[in-house]
């Protein structure tokens, strides 16, 4: 019996205990280095891990177990709940305002003392007695993670502080119990405990305004989640009406929507008539009326009217829903910029240590008689200000405020590297239905030579999907219907049918030339005059004659126009394909200001054509709505799809526009040149920070100036680095 292979699970869960870039880049590692892993990528700023795993050869238990086994932890389960992670960062957001509180307030009178009475009687002593708590119960995780990470013989930022601190306090507490040993030298018995509590108290206030600006850049997401209503009105077939939790809501139950309420699930209306505020979807300001048949979205809100429902999609099926998750996904993925950092983070701390002893030997070697003092300082100084947390966190927090405003403008983003290549994008390739034009044709012109067809032609394009189809069989509604065999829908040409024996042709000219059908010189110059006003022309026959000529316009969307202007003045290069014929195509590139466009493109020469220009070395974005776009859209290096278009499309593509409006590219651009600089601007300020701040910590200014950095300032310039990383990136909040 043959053996069915599992398809691969992806799925994000939550990593516990990380403290900084180091930590994401073990457990990633660890995670990869698993048999049945396909891949992981682990997210420092949102403490996550975006897991693919082939659940035939391991399941959850089995890679938490290995995370465990490196001191940190992997919350698992079939339904993480969001309040449950938000309960987390917010006991250990309280939990660091405690500690931090309580180590800025002992660590002060160590510094005052240090600095200005260290000669008063007991000085030592008092500075002990504020010094240790703070070293050793407040700053005590850090000593008990480096422990963990010993065991399993890898280092991290943690291990970093205990050594540095660890190795302040111990000299520290041997200088005022032994002074005698140094005084027999020569020397004065230095302590160095307002070192060891104010670099904890630093770290610690870092860490804190880390984990709240870290908060911050999740803002977009928590509004998405809170967009849904926690209650519903479900109406029962007796008339009842019943309040229920949302999680019990089930496809199939009508619901009641009274004014002002948020709609819970995807649904179609019932009864009733209203406006519903849906700006969350197209970012229009605009309520849209809603009448029985109209379909309704999660999180839209209801504005005065009452109506009843029936629930189509619910849960994780509804579009909301569909948003948030993409939302998670591409917050959590990483930029190939990341890939490098990444690398330079997992081999930084034992870099780090290694200098840290080379200054410490070089100094005792050659620091006279002050040799082991500057060691020491050099030592623990190297130790505090190399600190990869800004490293890890340049890239994911812009990364996450990027994907966050681009979710609130109405433009959904599906991973970081789409996101990182938009900004190199020098070619846009339109679509025209659904994309240029609102998408919604209607028939204009109609030209019969035989009227007792116009059943056939209806029930024909009854069986398609294309817009051009549903706006025919709109227009012949009230025809009656005869039943259709042998249908085929011939992409890019039109649609084939047999109906009573005799075989009918729906499409374009190509078509009809290709099954042989005679073509009057008249119908063609009707045909040319309509084309040549940016109607698109269909043609209706059997297999002999033509029996009729159909004219159909598609409006241009009112922004589509602007839209390309911007994108022109942008530098970037426009072109139009369509399935449409040469007449057309010309009259609809000059409304829309587009020069360069094909005419009578099939899907596969679609993609052919993004293939060409990418050849000629240009980033090629693809904007589309419909399946004949997908495999243009697979194609091309940056893939849009119009929201209002086909699931395929949406699928394939790795942007989204809700709104389907064209004015949403040039913002998209505009996001993704933001946040690129933002990266740039936080890689180059963390690496400058590293490669200045490294050097003077181990005393390379002491030859020339006698300039030798304090720990205590080290700390503080750690703790500042991380944060001026996080702030730069909520910057991108306020960009327009």
């Amino acid at each position: 019996m043959a053996t069915t292979t599992k398809s691969p699970v992806k799925k994000n869960f939550p990593v516990l205990q990380m403290s900084c870039a180091g930590c994401a880049a073990g457990v990633e590692n660890k995670i990869n280095s698993l048999e049945g892993v396909n891949r992981a990528t682990v997210n420092f700023a949102n403490a996550t891990v975006a897991l693919e795993y082939q659940p035939d050869k391991i399941d959850a238990v089995t890679i938490q177990r290995a995370v465990q086994s490196i001191g940190y932890d992997l919350m698992i389960g079939e339904e993480i709940q969001q309040d449950a992670l938000d309960e987390i960062h917010r006991q250990k957001y309280n939990s660091l305002k405690k500690r931090t509180f309580w180590s800025l307030l002992l660590a002060l009178p160590v510094v005052v003392i240090g600095m200005f009475f260290m000669y008063m009687p007991y000085a030592n002593f008092i500075m002990w007695a504020f010094a240790t708590p703070v070293v050793l119960w407040l700053g005590r995780d850090f000593f008990i993670n480096a422990w963990k990470q010993l065991k399993h013989k890898s280092a991290n930022m943690d291990t970093l502080v205990a050594l540095s601190t660890g190795t302040a306090y111990v000299f520290s507490l041997f200088n005022m119990l032994f002074p005698q040993f140094w005084q027999r030298k020569g020397l004065e018995a230095h302590v160095y405990f307002e070192a060891a509590a104010v670099i904890i108290a630093f770290i610690l206030l870092g860490r804190l305004l880390e984990e709240k600006a870290k908060g911050s850049t999740s803002s977009a997401l928590k509004k998405l989640m809170g967009l849904q209503p926690k209650a519903v009105t479900v109406v029962k077939n007796n008339g009842e009406q019943t309040e229920v939790p949302i999680e019990k809501l089930v496809a199939g139950d009508l619901v009641l929507v009274k004014p002002g309420e948020k709609i819970a699930v995807d649904g179609t209306v019932t009864s009733g008539d209203s406006f519903v505020d849906e700006s969350m979807l197209s970012g229009e300001p605009m309520a849209v009326r809603k009448t029985p048949g109209e379909q309704v979205f999660a999180g839209t809100i209801n504005q005065k009217g009452s109506f009843r429902f029936l629930a189509d999609k619910v849960g994780k099926e509804t579009m909301l829903a569909q948003i948030i998750q993409r939302v998670q996904d591409a917050q959590g993925s990483k930029a190939p910029v990341q890939k490098l950092v990444d690398k330079i983070a997992g081999i930084f701390v034992p870099v780090v240590i290694g200098v840290a002893l080379l200054s410490f030997f070089i100094w005792l070697v050659l620091g006279g008689e002050s040799a082991l003092t500057h060691a020491l300082l050099s030592f623990v100084t190297v130790l505090v200000i190399a600190c990869p947390c800004a490293l890890g966190l340049a890239t994911p927090t812009a990364i996450m405020v990027g994907v966050g405003k681009g979710a609130e403008k109405g433009i959904l983003i599906k991973d970081a590297e789409s996101l990182e290549l938009s900004q190199k994008v020098n070619v846009v390739v339109l679509d025209k239905t659904g994309t240029i034009t609102e998408g919604k044709p209607q028939v204009t012109d109609e030209l019969w030579l035989d009227e007792s067809a116009k059943p056939v032609l209806a029930s024909l394009e009854h069986q398609s999907e294309h817009p051009l189809a549903e706006a025919i069989a709109e227009h012949f509604s009230r025809e009656h219907t005869v039943v259709v065999s042998g249908f085929q829908s011939i992409t890019g040409k039109g649609v084939v049918g047999v109906v009573g024996g005799e075989t009918y042709f729906a499409g374009n000219r190509k078509l009809l030339s290709e099954n042989n059908i005679a073509v009057t010189e008249d119908l063609t110059e009707k045909a040319d005059e309509w084309s040549q006003s940016a109607r698109t022309v269909i043609w209706f026959s059997d297999s002999r004659k033509v029996l009729a000529l159909l004219a159909i316009s598609d409006k241009i969307k009112e922004t589509s126009i602007a839209a390309i202007l911007q994108m022109q003045q942008m530098g970037i290069e426009l072109h139009m394909l369509t399935g449409d014929n040469e007449p057309t195509a010309r009259a609809m590139a000059k409304q829309a200001g587009i020069i360069q466009y094909r005419s009578e493109m099939l899907p596969h020469e679609k993609s052919e054509f993004v293939k060409q220009l990418q050849q000629q070395g240009k980033v090629v974005a693809m904007v589309g709505d419909g399946i004949n776009d997908s495999t243009a859209l697979a194609q091309a290096d940056v893939s849009i799809a119009m929201g209002k278009g086909s699931d395929i499309a949406m699928d394939v593509a790795k942007m989204t526009i809700i709104s389907s409006d064209l004015i949403k590219i040039p913002q998209a651009v505009r996001l993704s040149r933001q946040t690129v600089k933002t990266i740039r601007q936080n890689l180059f300020w963390a690496f400058i920070y590293n490669l200045i701040g490294i050097p003077v910590a181990a005393g390379i200014l002491y030859p020339v100036s006698g300039f030798l950095l304090n720990p205590m300032i080290a700390g503080a310039a750690m703790a500042l680095s991380s944060v001026s990383v996080v702030s730069n990136s909520l910057r991108l909040k306020w960009k327009s």
